[in-house]
């Protein structure tokens, strides 16, 4: 009897294991959620600009491509001994767009029937982007960038070179007002507010003020009044902390 006695007990112990391994699986999956209040708080910094970005084009036609291009070069190779000799180093100059078009006239229908569009020249376009790092200069660039040839343009972007202390001071204030909120919330609903449990930033979003935006014309006599005004850098945050219970 007792070989016949160690196997039924040997077969209870196995068969128990299982049940007993799952309980403590079971009472981790009954375990309540933490309470929790999440906020999006949201802080800005504004900071005066130390560099401008203007986009100018000189713009040619003539009867020929070949007449458009030699035009063009030779005014956009003004512009841009002048900006050097200017103090304006190579590395803020930069062509953005280059482009060569026919030119048609489009004469009215005769009798209803739709007439051949008549070639009557070609235009060349040479776009530079330049980067101005002495915001004093700016109004004088432009005026004798038009004089020497530039006649279209004059999208402005203000920017900073190093907006890193304005983005921090943003953080601050994102998180400060962050916390505030929580703590609104938590005395309406008569709750504790218990520790940080995570912090999520989104992507700074920096958003600099537009001060001038006009096609360049060369009836200009003066140098060109602009005002930089301030960026505005701004961060969002969302903070999500525990109630204590």
């Amino acid at each position: 009897m007792a070989p016949m006695l160690s196997k039924t007990l040997l077969m209870t112990a196995l068969l128990a294991l299982p049940l007993g391994s799952a309980a403590p699986v079971w009472a981790q999956e009954a375990k309540p959620r933490e309470a929790v209040i999440s906020v999006t708080g949201d802080g800005e910094s504004a900071l005066a600009p130390d560099m401008a970005v203007v986009n100018l084009a000189v713009v040619k036609q003539a009867k020929t491509a070949r007449e458009a291009l030699d035009e063009n070069n030779k005014a956009m190779n003004e512009v841009l001994k002048a900006l050097k000799d200017g103090g304006i180093a190579e590395r803020d100059l930069q062509t953005s767009g280059f482009s060569i078009q026919p030119q048609y006239n489009y004469p009215q229908p005769v009798d209803g029937q739709q007439q051949q569009p008549q070639l009557i020249g070609y235009q060349t376009i040479n776009s530079i982007t330049i980067r101005l790092r002495d915001l004093a200069k700016l109004g004088q660039v432009i005026d004798q960038s038009v004089t020497l040839g530039i006649n279209q343009g004059g999208d402005i972007q203000f920017t900073n070179d190093k907006p890193q202390a304005a983005l921090e001071e943003a953080r601050k204030n994102a998180v400060a007002e962050a916390v505030k909120k929580a703590k609104t919330l938590s005395e309406a609903a008569g709750v504790k507010l218990g520790r940080i449990i995570e912090i999520n930033e989104n992507v700074p979003r920096p958003m600099p003020q537009p001060a001038y935006r006009a096609t360049m014309m060369k009836e200009a006599d003066a140098a060109v009044p602009v005002q930089s005004g301030e960026n505005n850098y701004t961060v969002s945050v969302t903070v999500t902390f525990a109630i204590e219970q």
